[in-house]
């Protein structure tokens, strides 16, 4: 089971940029990082869920590009982004 509408919906009004926002660089790592967090949670349980990890190891190396790139381009909304969603301990 992945995300609910419900859930989704809430963390896009918590990362949106403005009334209409859902594909800016924050509210696409705040979704992919709760589906991150959600099949770390099933791996715990199922452990031997091999297509399942291929798909988290997908998703961890898309935050990661989409991070770098957001670094690289504004470098303000990066922190922020990271402090909010607590990825980084040093920041």
């Amino acid at each position: 089971m992945s995300l609910t509408s419900g859930q989704v919906s809430e963390i896009v009004n918590d990362h949106k940029l403005s009334a209409k926002d859902t594909g800016s660089p924050e509210v696409q790592v705040s979704l992919w990082t709760a589906r991150i967090v959600y099949l770390t949670e099933h791996f715990k349980t199922h452990k031997k869920d091999i297509h399942s990890r291929r798909g988290l190891i997908t998703l961890v190396n898309k935050r990661r590009k989409l991070l770098k790139y957001l670094k690289k381009n504004d470098s303000d909304r990066y922190y922020a982004l990271i402090k909010k969603l607590s990825l980084r301990d040093s920041y």
